[in-house]
């Protein structure tokens, strides 16, 4: 009798291949509320980077930049300092993010964003919390209070966004907003309200009162954390 042997493994299959395949599957099984967000991101990272392990670099992007949506939304200047990030991995990251804050905010689009209110923070912290400079951006309503228009009506530095109230009016005029609420987000990631900030609020309120405008609030994006005028009393 001749015995067959087995199969020997295929030593030239480099590890992570496995892995890769079992993450996959894993994904298609479980879905994504059973993976750590390290491993959601090597999931991104197969896509641009083919033949090497991607978890290290996973793991390493998360620390850097404080959270997945801080790797998505880091700016490519950044990226390119990390080894092991090259062209395709900025591509793939900024897309991801990029397709991100669309569909948030095609959701804030069809809904009283007074009555969803959670959805326009989350909007507006995938899109501004994690700039390295200032932006003011515009959320103009209708008479429902769902968005007519959103608008980055200004970018500015690290700590500063010129913001012009006749500016803000023109376009609330033109697109016949009822009601507006103002964003802005503060790069450092403390989203407490600067004496200047109150201010602005303050007379951008009185301008659009006279108009017959509603300014229902101005936020200010951190990161992990936003502040409101409405809530602290200035509005």
């Amino acid at each position: 009798m001749v015995l067959k042997s087995s199969p020997s493994p295929n030593v030239d299959q480099p590890h992570y291949q496995g892995h890769r395949q079992r993450l996959k599957d894993k994904f298609r099984v479980a879905g994504a509320d059973s993976f750590a967000d390290y491993e959601l991101l090597e999931l991104v990272l197969f896509e641009a980077v083919p033949r090497t392990d991607t978890k290290p670099l996973a793991k390493y992007l998360i620390e850097r930049f404080g959270s997945i949506q801080g790797v998505f939304a880091a700016s490519p200047a950044l990226l390119k300092e990390i080894k092991g990030v090259g062209d395709n991995v900025i591509h793939t990251l900024k897309l991801h993010h990029a397709t991100q804050g669309r569909c948030l905010r095609e959701e804030i689009k069809r809904v009283n964003v007074l009555q969803s209110w959670q959805q326009v923070i989350d909007y507006c912290t995938a899109t501004m919390a994690f700039d390295d400079v200032e932006q003011l951006r515009i959320l103009y309503l209708d008479q429902r209070n769902q968005v007519l228009d959103d608008v980055v009506q200004q970018t500015g530095t690290v700590n500063h966004t010129p913001i012009y109230p006749r500016e803000v009016m023109k376009r609330a005029l033109e697109v016949g907003a009822t009601a507006l609420i103002l964003v802005h987000n503060h790069p450092s990631g403390d989203p407490t309200p600067s004496r200047a900030d109150i201010d602005l609020t303050i007379k951008i309120q009185r301008i659009a009162d006279d108009l017959g405008i509603v300014l229902h609030d101005h936020v200010i994006i951190g990161k992990g954390r936003h502040s409101s005028m409405k809530s602290l009393g200035v509005i």
